[in-house]
């Protein structure tokens, strides 16, 4: 064997392609040991074997590294063994087999004391690590338990803001879209208001004009009234006044005709009192005489003669009275 260290790098590669091509663990380890041998001769050791190949536990090597002692000597006697070989060879052969045998055993049992201490010593470690470990996993579980719960309950109200802030921003867009509607409505009334002003104060100065010019009419049509009440006092007087006059005219006439009639009649009066005047004078002589006759026969006189008597005496008085009037119409 050669005491040049062997390129680590090789044997790694060498290990690497071992292990994709034996997948199962105590083979890879077997190969291994075969490997590091007899191409690279070193002396395969438990610790050595797991540094390199890292997989199972610290006793797979170790009794795969015995297994590997046990066929290379049983495989070694049976070549020393061999009938064809001389004796002194024989002889060589077992000695040397034995020394490496002894040597290598004493140099597995070292390191195989050393990797159980070094693995105790791990194994202690690794308790106390797991320990640490399984308090700070503990730790950890109920930190993330909490922070499990936080994120729950985060979610929960990242849901419920993403919920609030969609009904927000539903709510927003339709404040939005009412605002831009109102903002046109008010644009639009305010345009209809300035229109509106401007119709106001044309229609206003219009019905200020008209105002003006009916209140010009309303006072020339109060000065017509005035002059036509005026004109009807003064109509309303005069016909008044020829009411009056027709009044008194038609009085007059009534009464211009009752004094024709009256007149007539007086004349009619006069001339038949003017014929009894004369006729009078004729019979008052007989009168006389009678009323001596009469006197002494008015007892016994008739009711016709009674009748005669009293209208030859009423005719009296009524053949006084037109003249009265007569004279009363002339001094009229």
């Amino acid at each position: 064997m050669s005491d040049v260290l062997p390129d680590e790098s090789r044997i790694a590669a060498e290990i690497e392609r071992l292990k994709a091509e034996f997948p199962k663990t105590r083979e890879l380890y077997r190969e291994v040991c075969a490997l590091l041998f007899f191409r690279f001769g070193i002396t395969p050791t438990a610790n050595r074997l797991y540094q390199v190949v890292k997989r199972g536990s610290m006793g797979t090597p170790t009794a795969v590294l015995g297994e590997f002692w046990t066929e290379l000597r049983e495989k070694s006697r049976v070549r020393i063994d061999h009938p064809d070989l001389p004796a002194d060879l024989q002889a060589a052969a077992g000695e040397l087999v034995a020394t490496l045998w002894t040597r290598s055993t004493a140099s597995a049992q070292t390191a195989l004391d050393a990797l159980r201490t070094e693995t105790e010593a791990e194994k202690v470690a690794a308790r106390d690590a797991v320990a640490s470990l399984q308090a700070e996993l503990g730790r950890t579980e109920t930190a993330l338990e909490q922070r499990t719960s936080a994120l729950l309950a985060a979610q929960v109200r990242i849901r419920d803001l993403e919920q609030a802030r969609a009904a927000g921003e539903a709510t927003r867009r339709a404040l939005e879209t009412e605002i831009e509607r109102q903002q046109d409505e008010i644009g639009a009334r305010d345009r209809a208001l300035v229109q509106a002003k401007g119709d106001f104060s044309s229609e206003l100065e219009k019905l200020r004009a008209s105002a003006d010019l009916a209140e010009e009419r309303l006072r020339a049509a109060e000065k017509r009234a005035l002059l036509e009440i005026e004109h009807e006092r003064s109509a309303g007087a005069r016909l008044r006044k020829e009411l009056d006059d027709a009044a008194r005219r038609a009085e007059i006439q009534a009464l211009q005709t009752q004094l024709g009639d009256a007149r007539h009649r007086t004349g009619v009066v006069e001339g038949s009192l003017e014929a009894l005047r004369n006729s009078n004078t004729t019979h008052v002589q007989e009168l006389d005489a009678l009323r001596l006759q009469l006197a002494t026969t008015v007892a016994n006189q008739s009711p016709t003669q009674k009748r005669l008597r009293s209208s030859v005496e009423t005719r009296k008085p009524r053949r006084a009275a037109p003249k009265v009037a007569t004279k009363k119409r002339s001094a009229s």
